[in-house]
């Protein structure tokens, strides 16, 4: 057995009427989500977190608790950190931390992440059949490209907005995404979103995209009840999942 026959969809969610449909066009553009999806940014955020915690005689969080407060962008963060060891501060006072954690986190926020193994693999294969690529996060936008510099990501996307991009627009608001395939001239009916959590379903689902799901990301609610089309658990299921959806 190939190590790439060892990984599978996980589940398919679409009924012979979806699939119809889905097949009518033909795929050209791709959204990723980046943390819990491309990249696990865990390490580095619990870090940034533990450098601001104790200071301010709080607790460290450990590294499953930030896996479970990733996804809604930096204040969210900051907040579930607080909430997590002790009281919320005030608002203004929350929006001043967070902007020290965010000063604080984007340059050193490559030194523990790690891109998922498969990713760069598949990213090139779908670069060379000529499928536009793009980001989009709620991670701010500095320490996102950062992130896919260090990493040597970004030589693979055409279009990449952070949750500062777009003001007062994160996921899961459609607009980030539609913004992202306004840029790279596509549409919702021959493009798919790839991610992990429910922000990337819902942010999808209203802006038209199916999405495949990884299983490995951050979320509370187990990935196979979130509403994906289809769930994967390697990179190396990736191309099979979205022929699935819209041939490649």
């Amino acid at each position: 057995m190939s190590q790439h026959d060892e990984y599978c969809i996980i589940r398919m969610n679409l009924d012979p009427k979806q699939m119809t449909e889905a097949k009518i066009g033909h795929l050209s553009a791709l959204i990723f989500d980046l943390d819990g999806t491309l990249i696990d940014s865990a390490p580095d955020l619990q870090a940034a977190a533990n450098r601001m915690l104790p200071p301010l005689g709080r607790r460290e969080v450990d590294v499953e608790e930030i896996q479970l407060m990733i996804g809604d962008g930096v204040p969210k963060l900051v907040e579930r950190c607080f909430a997590a060891t002790g009281d919320i501060p005030p608002a203004d006072e929350l929006a001043e931390h967070a902007a020290k954690f965010t000063k604080d986190y984007e340059p050193r926020s490559a030194e523990l992440t790690v891109a998922f193994d498969g990713s760069h693999a598949v990213l090139q294969k779908l670069k060379d059949r000529g499928i536009k690529l793009s980001i989009c996060t709620n991670k701010p936008y500095g320490a996102t490209m950062q992130i896919l510099e260090s990493l040597e990501l970004a030589q693979y996307f055409n279009v990449v907005i952070g949750g500062d991009t777009l003001p007062g627009i994160k996921k899961p608001d459609p607009r980030h995404l539609i913004a992202a395939l306004e840029k790279m001239d596509a549409s919702s009916a021959d493009s798919a979103m790839v991610g992990d959590n429910q922000n990337d379903v819902n942010a999808a689902h209203a802006a038209g995209l199916p999405v495949v799901l990884l299983s490995h990301g951050y979320t509370k609610t187990p990935v196979t009840e979130l509403g994906g089309e289809a769930v994967i658990d390697h990179f190396d299921a990736l191309e099979a999942s979205l022929e699935a959806l819209n041939p490649l």
